[in-house]
């Protein structure tokens, strides 16, 4: 009797274990940002003239967040293209950000921001960012 008892313990904690495991590979797997980097655009100085270099040296990845700071009476942060990149001009319909402190899920691959206000991004408020 004993051993049966036992047996069953047994059988009740390893179905307890499987149902752990089944949760915790669940959570991993819905966490796709858990590993996620945050990164400061122009980091203590934030959104501002001549950040456009800020990103050399860093490595990002899709996934990875950035942080734009700026003071939104005189700034915004406009998602483009690279065309819209290089012309220093937003498209129709583009994101366009302005709340001062927005944050951005970077996607694989290349991401381009730029101020949209008129003059800003030939002033080099502007950045190209690799996520791989």
């Amino acid at each position: 009797m004993l051993k049966v008892l036992i047996g069953q313990m047994d059988k009740g904690r390893g179905a307890a274990a499987v149902v752990a495991t089944v949760l915790l590979l669940g959570l991993l797997l819905n966490s796709e940002n858990a590993w996620a980097a945050t990164f400061t655009v122009g980091d203590a100085s934030g959104w501002k003239f001549n950040v456009d270099g800020w990103p050399e040296g860093k490595t990002f990845n899709s996934g990875d967040v950035l942080v734009f700071n700026y003071n939104p009476e005189r700034h915004d942060v406009a998602v483009v293209d690279k065309q819209g990149y290089d012309a220093c001009k937003a498209s129709e319909g583009a994101t366009i950000f302005q709340s001062g402190s927005d944050q951005v899920t970077l996607v694989k691959g290349q991401n381009y921001f730029i101020c949209n206000f008129p003059g800003h991004c030939e002033s080099k408020m502007k950045i190209a960012v690799n996520a791989l």
